[in-house]
């Protein structure tokens, strides 16, 4: 896998192209995924982590990118986040410790993103 900045810069017009042609889609996905992120009874760090487990079930890079980077956001630990990595592969067997390492770097990055002062 790529690093987190190609990944996103890769899918980043594309999704601009399409949202122009389906704004409302667009929308609507925004407010209920700001809905399902919510502190509530879980918090926010701890949905970015189901989050990040099923981006690696669902083998989905750009998933990867946004929940890894929504988990360091919400303060999640590089601990929590191999955690939830364990449970993704527990439940995804070999292809889990394919995209689990991915993720974990991708949380590195931003984590690594987050301290540098650009």
């Amino acid at each position: 896998m790529e690093s987190m900045d190609v990944i996103r810069e890769e899918l980043r017009q594309p999704a601009v192209d399409l949202r122009g042609l389906i704004p409302e889609v667009f929308r609507g996905f925004g407010e209920m995924s700001g809905a399902a992120m919510a502190e509530g009874e879980l918090s926010s760090a701890v949905k970015e982590l189901l989050a990040v487990v099923i981006a690696i079930t669902r083998e989905c890079d750009g998933c990867i990118v946004a929940h890894t980077r929504g988990a360091a956001r919400q303060g999640a630990t590089r601990q929590q986040v191999a955690e939830a990595i364990g449970v993704a592969i527990a439940m995804n067997g070999g292809p889990g410790t394919v995209w689990g390492p991915r993720a974990l770097r991708c949380y590195d990055e931003a984590i690594a993103a987050r301290s540098d002062p650009k």
